[in-house]
């Protein structure tokens, strides 16, 4: 080895002025400036593997940068050794073969014990040479990139050819070889040192890489003579009397119509389109919040579950783990997407399909759980929608049980075998200043249908991309690590490990989606464009002035700062004066010159519009705007009474928002109150909180923060006067909400107000499943019941409105006989 070392020297130089010339790292992480290396102490770069390509652009780098010197040898005491270790690979070489393995670090451990001023600081680097995952692509694997199989000298030299240009480099923090010392030796110390290294490594490669994939017609063939598949063939051909070979026919049948693809040309292909098609469509794409995900990748198993507003979804997430070294997940979409053309670019994207429903083909049933369990058993990143469809009103929608059952029974039978699998929800809000499906929504809320998707639909969507939409912001929630979460909500969870559905699972699922809906609400992104959209229609004509705007849109994200109402939320960069010009830029609004003073006004199609972004983010001012909607005709109020007008609606708005309440009431408006005195829309006297009698500008202010919350306290009052008027037993709750839904909608036209997503039948069932969570309703058969409590709750809280609106609400819960 010294030998051929000696013979290659002098061709270092040149060969590293080589690959600085040819390769174009695509991501380094950290970024050089934000490694905390100790300056006074020597620095010994590892790498995981022996690789001259590898050696050679570590110098270059850190000569760029001005990182120590990763070229020639290092002197530490009386020990040399390359500055650029590492770790030996088993295997056959030419001219030996490997028969014992031991790290390069022994030496410098026993130096280090017995001079401790020798320290020495190790950092781990990995280079990925492209990132296809381990599996058979042809002439792909051969020349293209790093996978799970370490590649060979003839290999290498060709992806150093291929993907020079798509290469990344991940620094790992520094070890201090003191630290990795006791009072075992030094030799166990180095083993200890090259265990932890690999570790480390491992945990990248499995983060970058994901998992090793088999192949696609050896994994359906497996799914469909799975023993779980194999009984569900067994009892169909019994009691349906059929062929068992022609129902695993079937079964591989299904595997295919389900199972993705996924190719890594495919990954660099979409990379380099999805690139040129977010600049040409968004101004950018912002990110926040990835390194927790980084943090849990190496060693869990993850699944996304982003909110769902656009079919962009699907592209954006993929594309912003790839580019920020993630390995990107298998996605579940709608079997609707498997369309000519478009559906195969998805599958080998990573997508898998399917059917909105399959409750009466068991069949199909255990091929899908088969799947998606060796997906996850094999811990491949998952993606899935939790709220099944788009949004169409802007709200977070109520999660789906479907495919958490599935995760979850998943995990139980994975737990149950290896009992080493960690699981965890990635929660991930999507935020567009403006959506290309902004047409179809509104039509769709109308009443207009669904038009299904097709190829030539998609051409129609390419004719929009000269328009401008904005910036896209994509955040990172707080993850839930389901190990943590079944020992919080279970306890005993572990003693059901060998039950197929235990007693506690189905109660437990709808929880856990309302859980992770409140974790993708916390994580919203505040933008121009909704932050417009929040003062805009709260006004009555759609049309302020620009400088009350300016000064609103600052007390919003000021609140915001100071009491977030998503601890993950993000703002927009800028000044509220920038974000005003940012919405007249997208043609969400029109901005009209006067004399006296700008004016800022939307029409009716344009407030439709901002209806949708609205509700993106209303959740976050949820009880900023209902403390302030009790100011709205009793200007003044004690802690305690509004504690006591505020607490019967609370629960149910916050439920209806999809929103964390704070675990005390008193504390939360205690705050919020305090907060409101500081931006000089309230004062706080002996009496208790009042609303100032200067300036009237602050009074103005405050009822557009409560105008925010008067929807859904309107819609509660509607329903509860349906309710109430028709008395205990005598409705079910399907038409206790339509009827409220028609009530809404009456209430809509004779105020002028052009927002279907107002009376949106889901809103009020959901209201009728708040109030029976809270206990103020319960069934008898299908019959809805309560009792006097609800009249005394319902009655304190019409007290929130002021008369004039209350007359209003009983016009229209008035039945026309009377």
């Amino acid at each position: 080895m010294a030998f051929i070392r000696t013979l290659l020297s002098p061709l270092r130089a040149p060969l590293r002025r080589l690959i600085a010339g040819w390769v174009e790292l695509r991501l380094i992480e950290p970024a050089t400036d934000e490694l905390d290396l100790d300056p006074t102490l020597p620095v010994l770069y590892v790498l995981p593997h022996p690789a001259l390509s590898d050696a050679l652009l570590l110098e270059s780098l850190c000569r760029a940068h001005g990182l120590p010197s990763a070229a020639g040898r290092r002197h530490v005491g009386e020990i040399t050794l390359p500055a650029c270790l590492a770790l030996p690979s088993p295997g056959r070489r030419l001219w030996r073969r490997t028969s014992r393995l031991e790290a390069p670090f022994l030496g410098l451990l026993e130096q280090r014990r017995e001079h401790p001023e020798h320290e020495v600081q190790l950092v781990p680097v990995s280079i990925f040479w492209g990132r296809a995952p381990g599996k058979r692509f042809g002439f792909w694997k051969m020349l293209a990139a790093d996978s799970w199989q370490f590649t060979g000298r003839l290999r290498r030299a060709l992806s150093v050819l291929v993907n020079g240009k798509n290469v990344e480099l991940h620094f790992g923090a520094p070890l201090k070889l003191g630290d990795l010392l006791d009072a075992r030796g030094a030799t166990l110390a180095n083993r200890k040192t090259a265990r932890l290294l690999r570790v480390h490594f491992r945990r990248l490669r499995t983060r970058v890489l994901g998992p090793d994939l088999s192949h696609r017609r050896i994994l359906i063939e497996g799914v469909s003579r799975s023993p779980e598949v194999c009984q569900v063939i067994a009892e169909q051909a019994a009691s349906e009397h059929r062929s068992p070979a022609r129902l695993q026919q079937r079964a591989r049948r299904y595997g295919r119509e389900i199972a993705s693809n996924m190719a890594y040309p495919v990954l660099r292909f979409m990379d380099g389109l999805l690139k040129r098609l977010w600049n040409r469509l968004y101004a950018g794409v912002d990110v926040h919040g990835l390194e927790r995900v980084k943090a849990l990748a190496g060693d869990h198993t993850l699944v996304y579950v982003p909110c769902h507003r656009s079919h962009i979804d699907y592209l954006l997430l993929s594309y912003v783990l790839y580019r920020d070294g993630l390995m990107p997940p298998h996605i579940a979409a709608g079997r609707n997407l498997d369309m000519p053309l478009i559906g195969p670019l998805l599958r080998r994207g990573g997508a898998f399909f399917l059917r909105r429903s399959f409750r009466d083909n068991r069949l199909y049933a255990a091929v899908f759980n088969e799947y998606l369990h060796r997906l996850l058993s094999r811990g491949h990143p998952l993606e899935y929608f939790i709220e099944g469809g788009r949004s169409r009103s802007g709200r977070m929608l109520a999660a789906r049980p479907g495919m958490l059952a599935m995760t979850l029974r998943s995990y139980l039978r994975s737990a149950a075998g290896s009992g080493q699998q960690r699981l965890a929800f990635v929660p991930v809000y999507i935020g567009y200043e403006r959506i290309i499906e902004n047409a179809s929504y509104q039509r769709e809320l109308r009443g207009g249908k669904k038009r299904k998707e097709s190829p030539l639909a998609l051409l129609r969507v390419l004719g929009q991309l000269r328009q401008p939409f904005g910036r896209v912001t994509v955040n990172v929630g707080e993850p839930l690590t389901l190990a943590a979460y079944l020992d919080r909500e279970v306890g005993d969870w572990r003693q059901a490990l060998g039950e197929e559905r235990p007693a506690w699972l189905t109660p437990l699922i709808p929880r856990l989606g309302e859980e992770l809906c409140r974790r993708i609400n916390a994580a919203a992104a505040l933008n121009p464009v909704n932050l417009v959209a929040l003062v805009l229609l709260a006004t009555p004509h759609h049309a302020i002035e620009v400088s009350l705007l300016e000064r609103q849109l600052a007390l919003l994200a000021d609140l915001q700062r100071r009491r977030p109402g998503g601890v993950h939320a993000s703002l927009p960069a800028g000044t509220p004066s920038d974000w005003i010009d940012q919405v007249v830029a997208l043609g969400m609004v029109e901005r009209r010159p006067h004399p006296q003073g700008d004016l800022l006004l939307a029409d009716a199609g344009q407030a439709g519009l901002l209806a949708w972004y609205r509700n993106n983010v209303m959740h976050l001012f949820a009880l900023a705007g209902l403390v302030a909607f009790a100011f709205r005709h009793r200007p003044t109020h004690r802690l305690e009474a509004l504690e006591a007008l505020l607490a019967p609606c609370w629960p149910i708005l916050a439920r209806e928002l999809v929103v964390e309440p704070p675990a005390s009431l008193r504390e939360g408006v205690t705050e919020m109150l305090d907060l409101l005195v500081d931006q000089g829309l309230l004062e706080r006297t002996e009496e208790g909180w009042h609303c100032p009698e200067e300036p009237l500008e602050a009074g103005e202010r405050l009822r557009l923060l409560g105008q925010l919350m008067q929807p859904s306290l309107e819609r509660g009052y509607l329903l509860l006067a349906v309710l109430l008027d028709a008395g205990p037993g005598e409705l079910v709750a399907e038409a206790l909400a339509e009827r409220s839904r028609q009530l809404a909608e009456r209430l809509a036209l004779l105020s002028g107000l052009d927002a279907p997503e107002f009376f949106d039948t889901r809103l009020f069932a959901s209201l009728v499943e708040s109030l029976e969570r809270e206990g103020w309703l319960w069934r008898e058969g299908e019959r809805l019941m309560f009792d006097e409590r609800l009249r005394r709750a319902a009655q304190r809280s019409r007290e929130l409105f002021d008369p004039a609106l209350r007359h209003r609400l009983q016009l229209i819960t008035r039945r026309p006989s009377e």
